[in-house]
């Protein structure tokens, strides 16, 4: 049966091989492969047989098979049989030479599967080949490419064939005539030389050692005379190609008289190839061979070819390159070969050739000679040895080209040169030179890619270069002698400055191997070489560009490596010290990037270096040199600002160690002669000098910028500059601008004992003259300068004794300066500038006019507090620096303004001038005006000395002006206003005689109370408000309550609406005394509280009006909330808080909650209206009276106060609150009030949304905040219940969230709360009593209910409600008896057949397929059978079973999860003697679980984990059990394939009689409507037939699965074919 079978599957699988998806067609060839695994030789002979019926299958698709039959013979050529291969060999040699027509995919796939059966049965493969290669007849081209194919696979067993291949195919040559058939000769001719070629060459393996090279010789040359004389002439390129692919190899067989006759032909016809062929790889590389050939036998053709040769192959490496492909490459190598060859026998004639073209016009021929160049200098490095002065010499006109290809190619040449000793010649250095110059190329080096896209950044001719000059340096050590100390000259010029770091670090190489060779070795004489830098070029030039450190690569590092290693060239001192204080200064930059640097910070630690250096050499003729290199040195940094300026930083270092005052002076007059002012960067940079070398040499800096004020070279410069009228101002104030910086920084750096006496006599008599400029940038510099002037006079020591006339005159000028400035944006420092140099000004002596200190302050003020908010100022954060230190120096001038006049008096001066800005309607303003106050109160009692107890008479008019601030809008406002009211009771206790560290434990309240302000919550604020105003009123001396009251009525009309309203709240708390007198005017207080309501939108009125409806509510209860309950809906927020007045008081609060429960409920809570006549649904629209009842409860609900009354109400407020919600779900609003609500621009706007339910929601929420349930909101809230609440969809889950929350946090009070709503069930609304069935079920799922004995009863009322006319209802008392397994799971096995009843009269609820009723006794019953008693459960698991299996396979993918799982949990609760019953289920449901775990839901894959591992124990099987917890745990994904495959093998190992059962389910999914499932069922089978016995073959009707698996094949989807491919080839299985 095997044969017959076999023949089956294979033919029902080829069948399908014409699929249109190619996935499914590697399938088939897979299933194919799959059966030749296991029967390789009737898989073979079936498929032979298929090709021979079927001799109309496509060509593509015999292909296919043919190359599945070669897979097969590949991995079993050593299994098959004899007469096998004769069929195969018979079939591939029909298909192969079936058709004359060239198909190569077909023809090439019979020629595998030949060249396949030959690797084991060569001699009938030979032998059937050679059948079809009779002499005198031409063969068919698959016969030439088979041989051909044969010989490269296996030529010990092919070459011994040839010389009789030969000897017939010599002859057909003449006879083919098309140039098809004649490329495959060559190419077989190419292949047989080759592989004659390996045999030769390993002959010592070969099974026929005698063969000779001689055998084939005749031959060979009979071939190479047709393929030569006659093919090559042919105009098909492809033809050509193929015969110079041939010559090559076959060259070498040809013998040594005639190769040397052929060569002075062969050769000029390959080289004229070259022009007629784009693609030159096989010309290039049959050249190589054939001029291998040639050299092997000693040649003398080659001299007469050699030009020719030359011209050709140079041409093929210079010719444009328009691609990078592999291809291209390796044709490049093989002229390189060529090249080679030639450089070994005729170097001089090479030589010869190639330098004169050197010097071309051509980028191409001069980069192409550059690289042949390169490759014979490595290649040839023997022939070339001789020849290194010439090749040298003739690099001289390639070093100036300045093409960048030929600049990599020649960096390339140059280092080839040096690894073979050309560089140690003579003209070597400037191959060094020139290397050099390409490292100081930019970076942003200007090449574009070329069209190839060959030249990318990391191949710059900088990066070559960089790469190239390391390497060399540092491997070669030949170079050592070379590049030491030639490489320094190259450090000083400005033109290698980009150069630097790669030269550095090859110095720092070199100069280590030189110190290891010896201390002579390693000094530089710098005598012998003038063109080396000096000791102190290099020190300044390393020192400098190490300033800006990441710059070029990273070339502070390695300039301070260089000069490290250097210490001893540089002077011998400096050794030991340079080995302590280099290495911090490396290791700063390791521990930095460039973004992290502080550049200030690391130019001071340079500076440190320099004057530590100084001090270690202290030899003043040496420091003298290095200061004079240090100023010739300055030109060449013009172009580089950063580092310039720090190059006068370190000439006034070393000038400030020089001793020669003369030297001094001189340096300093150049620098001022020579100087480039128009920069602004040099400027600071001189003034630094200036200001450095003022240190040691105050007298001369004075003196020499004296000089050069009144010297010719100043005056000359403003009389040229006035040529040019607009130029001419311009240049002198920058030459002014610079002076002056010098005066300052002279000032800020000399010796303090010095300053006081040249201030006004040389230093400010300069800058005086400059005050009338309008130029921004002098301006600067001489607020700059003067705030540097002042601070060095205000740090003198003699600073208090000195009179400083000229005071008034500068601080009128800086407010000048101030109020010129924009109003409305900072730009510059100058504010900031002017203000500092204010604030040393102020103290120094005579003290400032009052008019002129007013004037200071308002400018200043206004200056600072009138610019636009900065970014998120209200945080705090993300503020302009600028900003910052201007708001810094304005608070260190106005607190050396208050440290003049420390009184009272002084600080209301200060706090009088901030008070218009305290109250702006601009936040920002507030913010910066309560931080100035802050600030000054905080000096003031940190500098409060009280000699004499005195009153502080101000004090309640201050605190009366920052308390409100407490309940500023923003946030830092509030937190300073708090800090300023702290600062003043600490005053006030301060001159009551406290000392200053007394704390009060009244004021110090105060900072506790700061954390209520940080949140924006008005309620929190205005209670911390209240807090604050206790504790002022316990402090406040009661002869300042006045002024305080009258200074915060003020406040009531505050533009801050926050601020207004904390002043009433801080009011009320003061006149709390008062109250009685508040009381007896209640009348007034109502009529001014209306007034208000209508004219104003302040809410300091509100207190007030509250009261007085108290008051009359307290009298008139019923005719309050009469009157209220008819005020306009929506209550706008006056009413509301009106309403929430009522709650003040426990009587009138029952009274009023009382009254609004009547009237909410007197009347329906809807009417049906329709909005057309011929509607089919009408809309309910809510009746007033209920609705505005809702909303007065929640507003009386809302307030706080009611708490005691609503504990009492709890229950009766619950039932009907909720209730309310259940009958005003999708009720719409009166349609006057919804055109109401849209019109509606009343100045109070409504405080809530009307919406009928919405407005029932939050009165219900109302009541659980203010009765004691907080948690229950909360937890409702986290639930998302409150929105689902108000949902028809979502309504019953909000129910159950809002049970479920009572249960937990509110459990005493259901008793009377379920008393109520037992009420509901004769309802005649039906959404009340789903509503109320929906709370009581979930009641059931807490245990609150048994512990409250509620549970008899409650179960009791939901079982009367299971005849309900609502399917709602008895779903719902379902779900709730349901919920006894998770609230009283102890009390189920009691209740349990009146709880089995019930859920199986669910499971047939009506008559619908799928109905909810019976969906939700499902989950019921899988909640309750871990907990009934067996008999209980014995008595419905059949039928049960029996009754959901339908749903399995349902489309619903809520019934398909619900019954699955209820599957899996009758699974569970099943045992003892049930488990025998159960059983059959279990293994019927395998399956349908095993297949569904590919449905399309998560959450049927999931239920399906669930319940196979609840099956599992019934079958028991350990292995089964284990790979089920292993693949099947919950959240983790199912590999399901390896999954399949590991069940499938350990059912069919433990239950194989199950296999015929498992097969005929399966087929039942084959139809499945799900993909998935459906590709899922001819896996599933497959992974069966795999894994059983073939003895278990009866039990599978294989007739009716082939069948089925043929109709998959024709499945529209692709992966399902793919299965039922893959299938069909496992059933070899039971051949």
């Amino acid at each position: 049966m095997t044969r017959p079978y076999i023949k089956k599957l294979s033919f029902t699988l080829l069948d399908s091989i014409t699929d249109k998806d190619p996935v499914v067609q590697e399938q088939v060839c897979s299933a194919l492969c799959s059966l030749g695994e296991s029967q390789p030789g009737e898989t073979l002979r079936a498929c032979e047989e298929y090709l021979r019926q079927h001799d109309k299958l496509a060509h593509p698709y015999r292909a296919k098979v043919l190359r599945a039959m070669e897979t097969i013979l590949s991995s079993h050529i050593h299994e098959l049989d004899k007469d096998t291969a004769g069929i195969v060999i018979l079939l591939a040699s029909s298909e192969m030479t079936r058709t004359k027509e060239l198909d190569c995919d077909w023809q090439q796939a019979a020629s595998s599967v030949l060249v396949a059966v030959g690797k084991r049965f060569i001699n009938q493969v030979m032998e059937e080949v050679l059948s079809r290669f009779q002499p005198g007849v031409l063969p068919h081209a698959s016969v030439l490419h088979t041989l051909a194919s044969l010989s490269v696979s296996n030529a010990f067993g092919m070459v011994p064939f040839l010389p009789s291949i030969l000897s017939t195919m010599l002859p057909m040559l003449g006879m083919a005539k098309q140039d098809a058939l004649r490329v495959v000769f060559c190419c077989a001719l190419q292949h047989f030389s080759e592989s004659t070629l390996e045999y030769l060459a390993n002959l010592d393996q070969a099974p026929d050692p005698t063969v000779r090279k001689d055998t084939f010789a005749a031959d060979v040359f009979g071939a190479y005379d047709v393929l030569f004389h006659h093919w090559l002439q042919s105009r098909d390129a492809k033809l050509r190609l193929a015969v110079v692919a041939a010559l090559g190899p076959m060259s070498h067989l040809l013998p040594s008289e005639k190769l040397e006759e052929q060569l002075p032909k062969l050769l000029p016809v390959v080289l004229g190839l070259y022009k007629k062929h784009a693609e030159t790889f096989q010309i290039s590389k049959s050249l190589g061979q054939i001029l291998e050939a040639a050299v092997s036998v000693g040649s003398r053709t080659l001299e007469v070819q050699l030009d020719a040769l030359l011209v050709a192959l140079h041409a093929q490496i210079c010719v444009p390159v328009e691609s990078s492909s592999p291809l291209v490459r390796s044709g490049q190598k093989e002229v390189l070969r060529c090249f080679t060859v030639l450089a070994c026998c005729s170097p001089d004639r090479l030589l010869a050739f190639l330098l004169p073209r050197l010097d071309t016009n051509s980028e191409r021929l001069r980069v192409g000679t550059l690289q042949i160049l390169r490759h014979i200098i490595n290649s040839a490095a023997a022939q070339m040895e001789v020849k290194k002065p010439f090749i040298l010499s003739s690099m001289r006109l390639p070093l100036l080209d300045t093409n960048s290809k030929v600049k990599r190619a020649v960096v390339q040449v140059i280092s080839a040169m040096a690894h073979h000793g050309y560089l140690e010649q003579p003209g070597g250095e400037v191959m060094v030179d020139y290397i050099v110059q390409q490292c100081a190329l930019p970076p942003e080096e200007p090449e574009k890619p070329g069209p190839d896209g060959e030249e990318l950044a990391a191949d710059s001719v900088r990066a070559v270069s960089i790469r190239t000059l390391y390497l060399v340096s540092t491997t070669v050590d030949r170079m050592n002698s070379v590049l030491w100390p030639y490489l320094l000259e190259f450090l000083t010029p400005v033109r290698f400055t980009a150069a630097l770091t790669p030269l550095c670090r090859s110095l720092v190489h070199l100069a280590l191997k030189r110190q290891e060779a010896g201390a002579d070795d390693f000094l530089v004489q710098y005598n012998s070489n003038a063109n080396l830098p000096s000791p102190f070029a290099m020190t300044t030039r390393l020192l400098v560009v190490s300033s800006n450190p990441y710059l070029g690569d990273g070339r502070g590092a390695a300039s301070l490596r260089l000069l490290k290693v250097m210490h001893q060239n540089i002077h011998p001192l400096l050794g030991q010290r340079w080995e302590t204080t280099m290495p911090v200064l490396l290791e700063h930059l390791d521990e930095h990037t460039e973004e992290t640097l502080s550049l200030k910070e690391w130019e001071e630690k340079l500076l440190v270096f320099l004057r530590d250096t100084l001090a270690v050499v202290s030899d003043n003729t040496w420091i003298c040199q290095l200061s004079q290199e240090m100023c010739k040195q300055l030109p060449s940094y013009n172009g580089a600002p950063q580092e310039k300026n720090f190059l006068y930083k370190c000439i006034g270092t070393t000038l400030g160690a020089a001793s020669s005052k003369e030297v001094v002076r001189k340096h300093l007059r150049e620098l001022l002669e020579t100087a480039r002012y128009q920069e602004e960067a040099e400027q600071e940079g001189l003034a630094c000098c200036f200001g450095i070398c003022a240190i040691a040499h105050l007298e001369d800096t004075l003196a020499q910028l004296e000089d050069f004020v009144r010297s010719d070279v100043f005056r000359k410069s403003v009389g040229i500059f006035s040529i040019f009228k607009d130029r001419s101002e311009h240049e002198v104030e920058r030459m002014k601008s610079a002076l002056i910086l010098c005066y300052g920084h002279v000032a800020a750096q000399a010796p303090r004992e010095l300053v006081l006496a040249k201030v006004e006599s040389d230093i400010l008599r300069s800058m005086f003259q400059c005050f009338n400029t309008k130029d921004p940038a002098l301006k600067l510099c001489l607020v700059q300068s003067l705030c540097m002037v002042c601070q060095a006079m205000c740090s003198s020591a003699q600073a208090s004794s000195f009179q400083f006339s000229r005071k008034a005159e500068l601080v009128t000028q800086m407010m000048e300066f101030i109020r010129a400035e924009p109003p409305d944006c900072l730009r510059t420092p100058i504010r900031k500038k002017a203000m500092l140099a204010c604030t040393y000004l102020v103290n120094l002596e005579p003290v400032l006019e009052e008019q002129l200190q007013a004037d200071v302050i308002h400018s200043c003020l206004h200056s600072v507090m009138a610019l636009p908010p900065e970014p998120e100022e209200e945080d705090g954060t993300c503020q302009e620096p600028l900003y910052l230190d201007t708001v810094r120096a304005l608070e260190d001038l106005l607190t050396s303004l208050l440290r003049r006049n420390m009184t009272p008096q002084g600080l209301q001066v200060m706090v009088e001038h901030l008070s218009p800005w305290i109250k702006s309607p601009r936040g920002h303003e507030r913010a910066r005006a309560l931080g100035l106050g802050a600030c000054l109160l905080h000096f003031f009692l940190e500098h409060l000395h009280v000699s004499t107890l005195v009153p502080f008479h101000n004090l309640g008019l201050l605190i009366g002006l920052f308390a409100p601030r407490c309940a500023d809008t923003w946030a830092t406002t509030r937190q300073e206003a708090v800090g300023c009211v702290h600062s003043l009771l600490y005053l006030q206790l301060g001159y009551e005689g406290f000392s200053r560290d007394h704390r009060d434990d009244v004021a110090e309240r105060l900072l506790t109370l700061k954390d209520g302000l940080v949140h924006p919550d008005p309620t929190i604020l205005f209670h911390t408000c209240h807090s604050i105003a206790q504790v002022i009123a316990k402090r406040l001396p009661s002869d300042q309550l006045i002024s305080l009251l009258l200074t915060m009525f003020e406040s009531l009309g505050d533009p801050d609406k926050n601020c207004s309203r904390a002043s009433t709240v801080m009011i009320n708390c003061l006149l709390k005394e008062g109250g009685n007198v508040l009381l007896e005017k209640v009348p007034e207080i109502v009529s001014v509280l209306r007034a208000k309501l209508r004219d104003t939108q302040e809410e300091h009125v509100l207190p007030a009006a509250q009261h007085s409806v108290y008051l009359l509510a307290s009298q008139h209860c019923e005719a309050v909330v009469s009157s209220l309950l008819g005020s306009p809906l929506p209550f706008d927020s006056h009413t509301c808080a009106l309403w929430r007045a009522l709650a003040v008081e426990p009587s009138l609060t029952t009274q009023v909650l009382g009254l609004l429960l009547e009237k909410m409920s007197r009347d329906v809570p809807f009417k049906e209206s329709r909005a057309f006549l011929l509607g089919s649904t009408a809309d309910r629209v809510a009746t007033l009276l209920p609705l505005a009842a809702t909303c007065a409860l929640y507003e009386v609900l809302s307030a706080p106060s009611s708490g005691a009354v609503v504990l009492e109400l709890y229950p009766q407020l619950f039932v009907a609150l909720l209730l309310r919600v259940s009958c005003t779900v999708g009720v719409q609003l009166p349609r006057n009030l919804q055109g109401k609500e849209r019109r509606s621009t009343s100045p109070a706007k409504p405080a809530r949304n009307l919406d009928p339910c919405s407005s029932a929601v939050d009165a219900l929420q109302a009541l659980l905040l203010r009765g004691g349930s907080q948690d229950v909101l909360r937890c409702v809230e986290l639930k998302g219940g409150w929105e689902l609440l108000r949902t028809s969809a979502g309504h019953e889950d909000g129910v159950a969230h809002l049970a479920s929350c009572m249960a937990k946090y509110a459990g005493p009070r259901l008793p009377l709360v379920m008393k109520a709503l037992a009420c509901t069930q004769s309802s005649v609304y039906e959404i009340q009593r789903v509503t109320s069935t929906a709370f009581l079920a979930e009641l059931l799922s807490s245990n609150v209910v048994n512990d409250l004995m509620l549970l008899e009863p409650l179960l009791d009322n939901l079982t009367t409600r299971l005849k309900d006319s609502s399917a709602s209802v008895r779903r719902l008392v379902l779900r709730g008896l349901a919920n006894i397994a998770s609230g009283s799971p102890d009390k189920v096995r009691a209740h349990g057949p009146q709880l089995m009843t019930a859920m199986v009269s669910g499971l047939d609820d009506g008559d619908e397929p799928h109905s909810l009723v019976a969906l939700e006794a499902m989950v019921g019953l899988a909640r309750l059978l871990d907990l009934v008693e067996p008999w209980d459960l014995r008595l419905v698991l059949l039928h049960t079973t029996i009754r959901i299996r339908p749903f399995f396979d349902s489309e619903k993918v809520e019934f398909r999860t619900a019954s699955i799982r209820l599957f899996g949990h009758l699974n569970k609760a099943c045992h003892g003697d049930c488990e025998d019953v159960f059983l059959e289920q279990v293994v019927g449901g395998l399956v349908p679980l095993l297949l569904h775990l590919r449905d399309p839901q998560a959450s049927v894959a999931s239920a399906c984990k669930f319940a196979l591992c609840m099956c599992v124990p019934h079958l028991e099987c350990a292995e089964l059990a284990a790979a089920f917890h292993k693949y099947l745990q919950e959240g983790r994904s199912v590999h399901f394939g390896e999954f399949l495959n590991s069940t499938c093998k350990h059912l069919m190992h433990h239950f194989p009689d199950l296999l015929g059962r498992l097969v005929s389910t399966n087929l039942f999914y084959f139809k499945s409507s799900w993909d998935d499932v459906r590709a899922a069922a001819p896996m599933f089978t497959g992974f069966l037939v795999l894994h059983a016995e073939p003895e278990q073959k009866p039990q599978v009707d294989l007739e009716q699965l082939i069948a089925a698996l043929q109709l998959l094949l024709k499945d529209p989807v692709p992966g399902v074919r793919e299965k039922a491919a893959e299938t069909l080839g496992r059933l070899v299985k039971f051949a």
